[in-house]
């Protein structure tokens, strides 16, 4: 019986890696992808396909689609997980930050899914868009990651009604606290200008970028463990939140009046008084 195939982005650490472990446990061929193939070697080892890939390099995102296609033939699961975070004041972010958090979180999975289509379509695969809670529940100082992420869950909604006449299921995920990288990643890409308005607030901006990054956050290995859960069900629900307050994040936008919860966050970052 041939073996499923998951190609998964931004495998380097993380949730990649994990979810990477998790599809070679359950007997994916998996092709991994990373900007940084050295990074890959672990997975590797285990038996993994290392694929050179920057998800923003439209080049390298046909030629891996090209290669899927002459060396495995068939693509199962497709996981857009790699990702970027901006973080900052929104009138800090001029057009080249607002571009590459575009480009990376909302532009490359779409253009991935477009590359794959064939593929996916002839194994009636499943592609898994790894959103945010961010991109539900907006919060100060991250409002161009947010925006990228509320992005990415609309057009995985349109993808998921539009593809199912091919039989191409589509999930959305949208991890809450998760460990990973992200937040040294996040604290690297913090837009704040010299003579921001909001230099007062620098380390609420700082906090902000390491918000996910807390003792109690879930591991990437627990997240990649209930992710597959989710896959492997035929009844899996349209999204799955997973992680440490997924679902609390989610509530609060959900029930709470708009009034009271943007008081909440604005004292939580100190933007009640200046």
């Amino acid at each position: 019986m041939t073996s499923p195939v998951a190609l998964i982005t931004g495998c380097s650490s993380g949730i990649g890696q994990a979810l990477a472990n998790r599809c070679l446990d359950e007997g994916y061929q998996v092709w991994a992808t990373a900007r940084n193939p050295d990074s890959l070697a672990a997975l590797v080892a285990r038996g993994a396909v290392a694929v050179t890939l920057d998800v923003n390099d439209a080049q390298q995102v046909a030629a891996c689609a090209e290669r899927l296609q002459s060396e495995a033939g068939r693509l199962d699961l497709l996981v857009n997980n790699a990702g970027y975070g901006a973080m900052g004041p929104v009138l800090d972010a001029d057009r080249d930050t607002l571009l590459k958090q575009f480009d990376t979180n909302v532009f490359a999975p779409i253009q991935l899914v477009r590359a794959c289509a064939d593929l996916l379509r002839a194994s009636k695969g499943l592609i898994v868009n790894i959103g945010s809670v961010s991109g539900v529940t907006t919060t100060p100082f991250s409002g161009v990651y947010c925006a990228s992420k509320a992005a990415l869950h609309a057009l995985s909604e349109a993808l998921r009604m539009e593809l199912t006449p091919f039989e191409i299921g589509v999930l959305t995920v949208q991890p809450g606290a998760i460990a990973s990288d992200f937040g040294n990643n996040a604290s690297a890409a913090i837009t704040l200008a010299e003579a921001s308005w909001f230099k007062p607030w620098e380390k609420a901006v700082q906090a902000r970028a390491k918000a996910s990054q807390k003792a109690s956050s879930t591991s990437s290995a627990d997240f990649a463990e209930e992710l597959m859960g989710y896959i492997k069900n035929p009844l899996r629900p349209e999204t799955a939140l997973i992680g440490t307050s997924a679902r609390s994040m989610v509530r609060m936008k959900r029930w709470l009046p708009t009034s009271i919860l943007e008081a909440q966050l604005r004292k939580r970052f100190g933007l009640d008084k200046d």
